[in-house]
């Protein structure tokens, strides 16, 4: 038992669990594992161990390098560029400038709701572990089904998507060298498979390795953001085109582009998907935070940092590419197979583009292997409480790496077969964005939803909290992601003009998967799958006989064993965890 908890303990009337203990320390020498003999647990071990897990990876993430990993997962310079063409080709540069602060306020709530639930409970399960939480009594296991399977669907397609786009960008390259040079999908495919392969092999190395790449990859990502800012209004030459130097407020501001057949007001929220898709990778620091040192600071901390400061910089260049864009219907269409290189060319020398699409082409390939880490620590989190077939396989943990290698390359397998729908076509492979974006959120909104609506004031926040704006700002959330799913599943055109070349594939391969993993639930997973692991003092309910039952099912050792009773017959482990009524753990016999 450390001092300190100790010390804590001791205070007359008052039983403190760790999980209430604020996590203010690292761990010795910054890299020490868990001991299962060992003299002494660690904040962030016993914050762990409070929610139900064994520490299973070395804590050498920081504020910093996590929010890298968190940044390089956004990819601010990438994630546009590869969505241009449904952010501004749905709405124009309306949807692009006012349109995109109007979307930050929904995301913005989304993130800092996230982030409040993260210090509450630091562990790689992130939101799928939040949902279980949370959920009434009964209804846990469904809850995080639901929302683990959604989130995983998000994760899977993001390294697929981000990688689609960087080879995209790569063969426009060739094009702008090479005007005779058409690129054609297999082309696509292959290089996309061909960068899929040097992520996994990336993302299968150490936690240290991983950390300093990716503090590299951010730093990249940062400063390339920030030159083509700057590089594209200052270089730019409209001129050639007869065209002043930027286009008028008035018309930025004021023009919507028709790119659907909906109401312009419906495409404005159908452009949304750029932003949303764009702004979808902040989640990323809830499944490292078992790699964090002062976790449930430091990674709320993360979240909201990296959904702020990526908003910012997100409008800047939105606003850049608004003022500039020359002719959006001949961007859109380009041979080049890519809209932000034709957009490139209208507006900049040929240099000059090769310079800019250059640094994009960098920036998303560090995109690429963050989107490849986050969804193996989703993937391990989940299988570690069996949510996958042969998850004894994808939670194995490499003895020499200590990383999810394993999970690494299943999810890379997945994403390459998902990449087959290059072959369908620009809609078709437009899906896996869709998916992303929809995944996602689903899955970020429904610990959030339930903790507004069912949980209120019973929640127990972590160290870093919303306090009296909990509950709206999440309101705010859950209303702005309950209008975006169905929207971001529309199609662009309507009436006889919607056929299957036209269609949106988003219902289809978002909405068919999780229609299966729905009935499965009902007609068999109901009977195995029992969620992620939970310690009964994070129940919000307080159903005094639930915890009696997960209290006699918990195999999980939460508190070192006293010396006297240690491996006796009959001895009790020391709690770390309070029942409904104030009772420890160690008190519940099971």
């Amino acid at each position: 038992m450390s001092e300190r908890k100790a010390s804590i303990n001791s205070v007359p009337g008052r039983k403190k669990s760790v999980a209430e203990e604020p996590v203010t320390s690292v761990l010795k020498g910054g890299d020490i594992p868990f001991n299962p003999s060992g003299e002494e647990w660690s904040a962030d071990e016993e914050v762990l161990a409070a929610l139900g897990y064994k520490p299973e990876f070395k804590r050498e993430f920081s504020l910093w390098t996590t929010f890298c990993v968190s940044f390089a997962v956004l990819g601010l310079l990438p994630s546009f560029a590869t969505t241009l063409y449904y952010g501004m080709g749905y709405a124009g540069t309306a949807g692009m400038t006012w349109g995109w602060l109007v979307a930050m306020i929904g995301i913005q709530s989304v993130a800092a709701s996230m982030a409040e639930l993260c210090s509450s409970m630091p562990t790689s399960g992130g939101l799928y572990y939040a949902a279980a939480v949370l959920a009434p009594p009964g209804w846990g296991p469904f809850a995080a089904w639901i929302t683990g399977w959604s989130n995983w669907l998000g994760q899977v397609t993001g390294a697929p998507s981000v990688n689609y786009g960087t080879a995209a960008m790569i063969l426009a390259c060739a094009s702008i060298q090479n005007p005779d040079y058409v690129p054609q999908s297999y082309h696509t495919f292959l290089l996309t498979v061909f960068i899929m392969l040097i992520h996994g092999c990336m993302a299968s190395m150490s936690t240290k390795w991983i950390a300093r790449v990716n503090s590299v990859g951010s730093t990249f990502n940062i400063i390339a953001l920030v030159v083509v800012i700057i590089i594209i209004p200052a270089a730019c030459d409209r001129s050639a085109h007869g065209l002043s130097k930027f286009t008028s407020s008035a018309e930025v501001w004021g023009t919507i582009y028709p790119g659907t057949d909906w109401p312009a007001g419906v495409s404005v929220l159908m452009s949304f998907i750029g932003v949303i898709w764009t702004m979808s990778g902040y989640d990323s620091p809830f499944h490292l935070a078992e790699e964090c040192s002062n976790a449930n600071i430091a990674s709320p901390r993360a979240i909201f940092l990296t959904s702020a400061v990526g908003g910012v910089f997100g409008w800047f260049l939105q606003l850049v590419v608004a003022y500039t864009v020359v002719d959006i219907g001949a961007a859109l269409s380009s041979d080049l197979g890519q809209p932000f290189a034709a957009y490139l060319i209208q507006v900049l020398p040929q240099k000059i583009v090769l310079a800019v699409l250059s640094l994009t082409i960098i920036a998303g390939f560090a995109m690429g292997q963050g989107c490849m880490i986050a969804a193996s620590r989703v993937t391990f989190a989940y299988a570690r409480d069996g949510c996958f077939p042969l998850s004894k396989y994808w939670k194995h943990v490499n003895t020499y790496t200590k990383t999810p290698v394993n999970a690494v390359w299943f999810n890379n397998l997945v994403g390459n077969l998902l990449l087959l729908l290059i072959f369908g076509g620009q809609l078709a492979i437009g899906a896996i964005f869709s998916i992303g974006a929809c995944a996602a959120f689903v899955a970020f909104t429904t610990p959030i939803f339930i903790r507004v609506f069912f949980v209120g004031n019973r929640f127990r926040p972590g160290p870093w909290n919303l306090g009296r704006f909990s509950i709206p700002i999440g309101a705010v959330a859950s209303a702005f992601v309950a209008l975006m799913v169905p929207i971001l599943c529309f199609p662009s055109v309507t009436g006889a003009d919607l056929d299957q070349s036209t269609m949106n594939w988003t219902v289809v391969v978002y909405g068919g998967p999780m229609f299966i993993i729905t009935i499965w639930w009902f007609v068999d997973a109901h009977k195995w799958f029992k969620g992620p692991k939970v310690n009964l003092e994070h129940l919000m309910h307080g159903r005094d006989e639930q915890a009696v039952q997960l209290a006699a099912e918990s195999d999980i050792i939460v508190g070192k064993e006293t010396a006297e009773g240690e491996r006796s017959s009959g001895s009790e482990s020391e709690g770390v965890g309070r029942l409904a009524d104030g009772k420890q753990i160690g008190d519940v016999k099971g």
